[in-house]
């Protein structure tokens, strides 16, 4: 561990007290109505600096409902069977967290020595077992970190088979909650260094499938351009017909060529491919798939870009900065902007039929990658 980790893990805990251990409140605010309605999980940052909160809809207006502070920039989020929440911290981070609607936090678990988390995690069907992306700070070997649910605790690790391992979801083409399909980044970060990409010339990207008994690789993918970074996964439909798209980040030394570069990757359990689109300076930040294919928020094409399932291009639908994007129960889409979200059924070719809402952000919060319509669970936990 060195002194910066040792700094950020004190000054956190100066800031939210050690009772948030406990399960009581951290750094908390509220607005002033909590009444039944949308709500978001979302990553923020504000004027106090890195959080994770829940945003509740008043009229055109999303508000801060609850807010906690953090160690560093929160990335992924997960909505846990019983309603609590987890977050994770942005690669190379070292932390995990849970915590309630009503801003509590429950436990926090700080990485293993030598290892970070990649942001990103995933409950088995039973929500007894957690399984994270993360890095051997030593080797660079990418790893899925498998933890008890209820204490966060390691119970295991596996090799991913490359380095930089990101997103991490369950095989749809499988029986459920049997197979993991992860992506590896390719992109070497090293502790000394924090964020910083090196060796670019040497990436190294895939998709693989792993066993969700033991880990054991059942399968490796890599697309022909090395530089071309699969990050972000999600499943469009069930079962043999299901195809997986993969939002990714061009690292093209080449401005022209990286501007230019896809966004998009798809899988349909044999084959990976990209789909065609204009450039959208090849940057693909968080991915859905709604009714008619896939949405990835493209924050430095200042919009939301569509294909269809199969992979045909329908369209960029204009939103500044947009990245973090969510289906809601009725399978409306919510994206959330630089100063705005949107909530819509729109297609791109259907104009007449527009039906998008605008929304407010807070004054001075700027979203994170992602975020997640919460699930309604009162009446299951009461």
């Amino acid at each position: 561990m060195n002194g910066g980790e040792r700094w950020t893990r004190r000054r956190w805990l100066q800031a939210s007290g050690a009772a948030a251990f406990a399960g009581a409140a951290g750094t908390v605010a509220a607005a002033p109505s909590s009444h039944p309605g949308t709500a978001l999980a979302a990553a923020w940052q504000g004027r106090d600096g890195a959080c994770v909160g829940v945003l509740h809809l008043q009229g055109r207006q999303l508000r801060v409902h609850r807010s906690i502070a953090v160690p560093t920039r929160a990335h992924g989020l997960l909505q846990e069977p019983g309603g609590t929440l987890l977050a994770v911290a942005r690669r190379p981070g070292d932390w995990l967290m849970r915590w309630d609607r009503d801003g509590r936090v429950i436990a926090l678990a700080w990485i293993e020595p030598n290892r970070a988390y990649n942001g990103h995690v995933i409950a088995d069907a039973s929500g007894d077992t957690l399984y994270t992306s993360e890095t051997d700070l030593d080797s660079g070997a990418g790893l899925v970190g498998v933890r008890d649910a209820r204490t966060l605790d390691k119970r295991a690790e596996w090799p991913t088979h490359g380095r930089d391992p990101h997103m991490l979801l369950w095989d749809a083409h499988a029986a459920p909650f049997t197979r993991l399909v992860v992506a590896n980044g390719g992109i070497e970060i090293r502790p000394e260094t924090g964020r910083m990409k090196l060796d670019l010339d040497r990436m190294d990207s895939s998709l693989v499938r792993l066993d969700a008994v033991q880990g054991e690789l059942q399968g490796r993918w890599q697309l022909d351009d090395a530089r071309l970074s699969l990050r972000h996964l999600a499943w469009h439909g069930h079962g043999s017909d299901a195809v997986l798209g993969i939002a990714m980040q061009a690292e093209h030394g080449d401005a022209a060529l990286r501007a230019a570069a896809p966004v998009l990757a798809r899988f349909d359990g044999h084959a990976l491919q990209t789909a065609a689109s204009p450039a959208l300076a090849g940057y693909g930040g968080d991915i859905t798939a709604d009714d008619e294919g896939f949405v990835i928020g493209c924050p430095r094409a200042q919009g939301l870009a569509r294909w269809q399932a199969d992979g045909r291009w329908q369209g960029l639908m204009p939103l500044q900065e947009a990245c973090a994007v969510a289906l809601d129960a009725s399978r409306a889409l919510w994206a959330g902007g630089r100063s705005e979200a949107q909530r819509s059924r729109t297609k791109i070719s259907d104009a007449k039929n527009d039906d998008r809402s605008h929304v407010g952000l807070p004054t001075g919060l700027q979203l994170d990658n992602h975020w997640l319509v919460l699930r309604d669970v009162a009446a299951k936990e009461g």
